[in-house]
Formats: structure tokens, C-alpha cells, sequence
């Protein structure tokens, strides 16, 4: 399967159905959709969300809700700083520490309130949220292409800060479960927990996650655009 075509035909379906939701157009980005609240809800209901203290979430439109819960359910909740570009490279978000939470956990907000981490003044991740294009019952993702989501589990990996153990999850609408077998390779990130605005689904995700990162797979250029990997690179 050629996944810059089935992100085509995802983003495509959710726009010309109407269900795409702001930002528009979806293409390009992860798509925001109708119902987002909704499957957030549904994450929440889950017993390894309820069990979670610290939460690291992708920063997308359809996640907003999850973020949101996270807060007021007073979980710690850390984000990545925009494509990794600060040695500090991470957001964290203490509930005890905010008044606005709508404000704090919008993209905007987060860069002003939060306070940016290196790995090494973060806590152990309990539950990763990951936005996605497209997902399957199998537990493989499609992102939008850039690769930063696999990646940032990979950095917290190499600072022991996730592991096989920590549960892996995301929001989508119906439409992104495909029941095509999506291709993954060795440092994609499997997701063991669906949630769309219907139901939640438990994935059949076989085998470990990413042990750590793999250079192999970075080109040059990502490395000497990323100060983080910089550092782990020359060790």
C-alpha cells in the first residue's frame, strides 16, 4: 500500500462527506473531525487513561479534547515543542499550575504557559496520545508524513522514559480505521487503543515497541535540524 495515496483518499473522503471539521482543507495535516469530543469521551472511559498520571499528546486540532480532559482531570500533560527545534524539546503542562485550560492546551496557548523540559526533567510517560491520517484494527498508523510522533517516542525511549509498557493510543473518526493492512516499518510506533466517536476499539498490535532511535532511518539533514539528537548522536 502506498501510504501518501491512502492519506490522499482519507483526507479526501473526511472533506468531501462534510465530516472534516477546522482547520481546512484537512490535507496536509493531521484532519481535525466531527465527533472529535465524542471519541476523546470514549478514551476516557478506558481503565488505562483513568490509571494515567502523566500524558504526552500530539498538538493537532482533533486531540484538543483529550488535552483539555487531561487537565481537568489533573494529569500531568507534556507535548512536543513544534518539529523538535529547542534542546528543551518538550511542554509540560501542570494542572496545578494553570487557570485557563482551554487556552493552555490550544497550540498557541501551550507555548505560553507551558514550561519546556529536556527528557531528563520529565517523568515517566503513562499513555501516549498520537493523532493520526489512518489507523488499522492491527494497530498500524499512518501519520501525515513527517515522522516527528515515532520519533518522539523514540528520544523519551533512550531516556527511559517510555517502554514497552506504556500504552499507546489515538482519536479518529470511523472513516480513518481502514480494513486495508497498513505497511510498518521497524521504528513505527503501534497503537494499542482506537477510539473514534462509536466505539473503542483494542488493537491486535503483535511485538515490542521501538527500542530507541534508529539512525539508520534519520537522514543527516533531520539530525543537524534537531539539537536533541545532536547531543545523542555524538555520544
Amino acid at each position: 500500500m502506498d501510504k501518501q495515496q491512502l492519506r490522499k483518499e482519507i483526507w479526501e473522503e473526511l472533506e468531501e462527506t462534510g465530516e472534516a471539521r477546522f482547520p481546512f482543507p484537512p490535507h496536509g495535516r493531521i484532519p481535525n473531525f466531527a465527533g472529535a469530543k465524542d471519541a476523546a469521551e470514549r478514551l476516557t472511559e478506558l481503565d488505562t487513561w483513568q490509571d494515567a498520571d502523566a500524558i504526552k499528546s500530539n498538538p493537532d486540532s482533533p486531540q484538543l479534547p483529550v488535552r483539555r480532559a487531561a487537565l481537568r482531570e489533573g494529569k500531568t500533560l507534556y507535548m512536543a515543542v513544534p518539529r523538535l527545534r529547542d534542546e528543551d524539546c518538550f511542554l509540560k503542562l501542570d494542572p496545578a499550575e494553570i487557570d485557563d485550560i482551554d487556552h493552555a492546551t490550544t497550540i498557541g496557548g501551550s507555548s505560553e504557559v507551558g514550561v519546556q523540559v529536556g527528557p531528563k526533567e520529565m517523568e515517566p510517560i503513562d499513555l501516549i496520545v498520537s493523532g493520526s491520517v489512518a489507523v488499522d484494527e492491527q494497530g498500524a498508523r499512518v501519520g501525515k508524513g513527517e515522522g516527528y510522533s515515532d520519533l518522539e517516542f523514540a528520544i523519551l525511549r533512550e531516556f527511559g522514559l517510555v517502554g514497552d509498557g506504556t500504552t499507546t493510543v489515538s482519536t479518529v473518526h470511523e472513516m480513518q480505521v481502514v480494513d486495508r493492512e497498513i505497511p510498518t516499518d521497524a521504528h513505527d510506533v503501534p497503537i494499542e487503543h482506537l477510539c473514534t466517536p462509536e466505539r473503542a476499539i483494542a488493537t491486535e498490535v503483535a511485538g515490542a515497541k521501538p527500542s530507541g532511535i534508529d539512525w539508520g532511518a534519520l537522514p543527516a539533514e533531520k539530525i543537524e535540524e534537531i539539537p536533541i539528537l545532536q547531543r545523542l548522536h555524538a555520544q
